[in-house]
């Protein structure tokens, strides 16, 4: 049985500011598991810090397992590979590509985009921030502002769903299991027979009753609910709940999100809300960092700004937050972003709150960012962009759409 208590507590983390020291602390208390999943794991400045964390956690006895994205976290440095051989901290890579010609094989195009820790099977971490320190990036180095960005902290009975999704996952991953659809039952009843499913971690962390914190600080009574998606049957699962908050909206919708290419119906339920009078405010990546990514976005501006929408790009550094506000009851906070890489082709998690205050405070700090880091986007310049900026978009958008018929995706 799960030891996860029933009382329920729920924390907003702005940040690695925020978020680094409130997963450094778990670990410290951690009495038998830590279960870690994300798709970059860096060891400069804080990611250093956790890694020390894990380090220590493993040396006291606790299961520690971490599973990172193979393509998203390179190789394990040397002096890192023994620190955690030394001390007991479990390392996997989920899907290596293989040769340098595995990225010809879509099938290996499925990444781990989860941000997602459990620790003793009681407190949950679920966001989009990567261990990665919050200053510095693998692609451009220091940054003079941290990135924008946000995870929870959490408690309550949602922890034994986590728990056993992480466990199936990492038992699938430790056992070489392919991933492809008539193979996932035969998985399950195998995991199962294991003695790891039928909600337990038991064989897998040899964890005892009543072990773990009973809480964690925070608000009590959030109603909070756990998306995951994955390639096969809950491949719609997020985007199926942000379209639901969207088409019951009736006064403001306030999105953050990194990479923004929403999908036909996304769209068409924002454009909606919009003329019906709900006020949309998008805040998005005004950076560049990636060309499909930042270039494909562009061409899906103009119906919504037609519609009302409000665009806002976000400047002062990266925007790295997958977040939402609706009619300031319904938040959600997340890995996923609103683009077909993420919607379609990765494992995402978010946690989603129907929770009066905890949307206010969420909210808060989105029409602070909008109002203070972000520069509108006007209908009438955007319509007199530049030709080679249209190309970009149109060439960007037509290789994110092949690169999905490559897959047999439809979006």
């Amino acid at each position: 049985m799960h030891t996860a208590s029933t009382h329920e507590t729920l924390q907003l983390l702005q940040g690695g500011k925020a978020f680094f020291p409130a997963l450094v602390q778990a670990f410290d208390g951690a009495v038998r598991w830590i279960q870690l999943e994300t798709y970059i794991f860096d060891f400069h400045g804080a990611g250093s810090e956790v890694a020390n964390a894990l380090v220590r956690a493993a040396e006291r006895g606790v299961t520690v397992q971490v599973l990172v994205d193979a393509v998203g976290t390179g190789p394990l440095p040397a002096e890192w590979e023994k620190k955690f051989s030394v001390s007991g901290v479990q390392w996997r890579a989920y899907s290596p590509v293989g040769s340098n010609w595995g990225f010809l094989v879509p099938e290996r195009w499925r990444r781990l985009h989860r941000k997602l820790c459990v620790v003793d099977e009681q407190l949950v971490f679920c966001g989009g921030i990567n261990v990665l320190d919050d200053f510095y990036d693998p692609n451009h180095g220091d940054l003079e502002a941290p990135r924008f960005d946000f995870a929870v902290s959490l408690t309550g009975p949602l922890a034994a769903e986590a728990t056993d999704a992480m466990a199936l996952l990492w038992w699938r991953v430790q056992a070489g299991y392919s991933a492809r659809q008539r193979h996932l039952n035969e998985a399950w009843e195998k995991f199962k027979a294991a003695g790891y499913g039928g909600r337990t971690g038991a064989k897998l962390a040899k964890l005892p009753a009543g072990s773990g914190p009973s809480a964690w600080p925070g608000r009590s009574r959030p109603k909070a609910a756990l998306v995951l998606r994955d390639n096969l049957r809950n491949r719609h699962s997020i985007e199926r709940a942000y379209c639901k908050a969207i088409g019951k909206s009736r006064h403001e919708i306030i999105i953050a999100n990194a990479y923004f290419l929403p999908g036909g119906k996304l769209r068409r339920a924002l454009v909606k809300a919009a003329k019906r009078g709900v006020r949309v405010t998008l805040l998005l990546q005004g950076r560049y960092e990636y060309f499909m990514q930042y270039h494909a976005a562009r061409p899906v501006y103009g119906a919504l700004l037609a519609a009302g929408v409000e665009v806002h790009e976000y400047a002062t550094s990266f925007l790295h937050a997958k977040v939402a506000v609706v009619d300031g009851h319904w938040a959600t906070v997340g890995s996923s972003n609103l683009d077909p890489l993420s919607l379609l082709l990765a494992r995402e998690a978010n946690v989603v709150v129907e929770d009066p205050e905890f949307a206010a405070e969420l909210g808060n700090c989105l029409r602070d960012a909008v109002a203070h880091h972000g520069f509108r986007i006007d209908p009438a310049t955007y319509s007199r962009r530049p030709l080679g900026r249209r190309i970009q978009g149109w060439i960007a958008y037509a290789l994110m759409r092949l690169a999905l018929m490559l897959t047999g995706q439809r979006y």
